[in-house]
């Protein structure tokens, strides 16, 4: 179930805001993603899930947001593992 969540805004700074930014609704997901990350509440693994990235590409995005990451879960590495056992079996 998706989350919506509404943030209210005065409507001329709504609309500046708007103009400056090409999809204002991605970048606010972002901007919470990389926060609930920041503050432990996303996994390296749900931060890639959330933005649609793979792993490398979210290692990436975090240093462009200059975020140091050096919290990979043992979820993370699970879902890694099950990744290349699969990945491994296709190529058998």
């Amino acid at each position: 179930m998706p989350l919506n969540v509404t943030l209210d805004l005065p409507a001329d700074v709504e609309e500046r805001v708007r103009r400056e930014t090409a999809d204002l609704d991605a970048d606010v997901k972002e901007v919470y993603a990389l926060e609930l990350f920041r503050r432990g509440k996303l996994s390296h693994y749900e931060l890639s899930r959330v933005l649609g990235l793979d792993r490398l590409e979210t290692d990436a995005w975090l240093k462009r947001h200059k975020v140091s990451e050096g919290s990979l879960t043992m979820a993370d590495l699970e879902a890694d593992r099950q990744t290349l056992d699969r990945v491994m079996n296709k190529a058998r």
